[in-house]
């Protein structure tokens, strides 16, 4: 049962981290593929423990009018303007099992979590004769956790975001770049998940803590991409500064910046002939 559901749930993440980036123009409604990702990531943000993953995946694109697969997410268009996107969407964390992280040690397995929600996205400038374009993007979301016998609601999470994007970053070459930076705030309810240390589990090298909400911390994220032919190639560079955070002096916060990485090869097989006109 572990290996099944970290392996779904690092399929999950990937799938929102490893993005190709694009700037408007006429795509296939559909795209079929696969693909193989590799995936550096910490056990949980602030922890001094990470793994490597390496994971074939689905390669799925489905560009409709108001559901939307892509790379990124999977999403439901609520409303849209030439400026505004309202949008339902999620993001997924794998699973981290206590025997295997040092701080953990004792205290109960983090099982695969998942955030559902709605995000209003803004556009605030665009040169698109530069391909080069600025938002924000405003998502409020539930956080769960699942040992897929049953989910919990576990709390909430707001995380806005600035987001530039500049395509064909060296003329010719079709090299795009991304950049994403911007707070997280939550709820009691998703600190205590990670940071919270129960009496039961405290020792000499682990005080009793209990984690309250507030300011979670900063994120920066670099993200290329290039397709050539049928393949697409991805790679990011994620940072996560936890000074200031509300749960900063949680004995589980080891390390104050996190970092996160992965590459990733996209192959598609079969496309739609059928085109539309997709802005990311």
């Amino acid at each position: 049962m572990r290996i099944r559901y970290v392996n779904a749930a690092v399929l999950f993440i990937l799938s929102f981290l490893l993005s190709s980036i694009s700037f408007a123009e006429e795509k296939p409604l559909w795209e079929v593929g696969v693909g193989m990702g590799m995936l550096q990531m910490p056990d949980y943000r602030g922890s001094n423990e990470s793994r490597f993953y390496v994971l074939p995946y689905p390669y799925l694109v489905y560009r409709g009018d108001i559901l939307k697969v892509d790379e990124q997410r999977i999403s439901g268009r609520i409303f849209k303007t030439d400026r505004i996107l309202l949008d339902f969407s999620g993001y997924g964390s794998v699973p981290v099992k206590s025997s295997d992280n040092k701080a953990r040690e004792g205290m109960p397995d983090l099982d695969p979590t998942f955030e559902l929600g709605p995000a209003l996205k803004i556009k605030l400038w665009e040169q698109k004769e530069n391909k080069t374009k600025l938002d924000v993007t405003l998502p409020v979301r539930a956080f769960f956790s699942t040992d897929f016998s049953s989910v919990r609601h576990e709390g909430w999470v707001f995380s806005p975001r600035i987001n530039f994007v500049k395509d064909n970053l060296i003329p010719d070459i079709g090299l795009n770049l991304g950049l994403s930076a911007g707070p997280m705030f939550a709820d009691s309810g998703y600190h205590d998940y990670y940071y919270t240390v129960e009496h039961r589990y405290a020792n000499k090298e682990r005080h009793e803590y209990s984690a309250g909400g507030g300011y979670s911390g900063s994120t920066l994220t670099v993200g290329l991409s290039k397709s050539y032919k049928q393949f697409i190639f991805s790679a990011f560079v994620s940072a996560d500064f936890l000074q200031r955070a509300s749960f900063e002096d949680s004995p589980l916060v080891k390390r104050e910046i996190s970092m996160m990485s992965g590459c990733s090869v996209s192959w598609i097989l079969y496309k739609s002939p059928k085109t539309v006109n997709m802005e990311r």
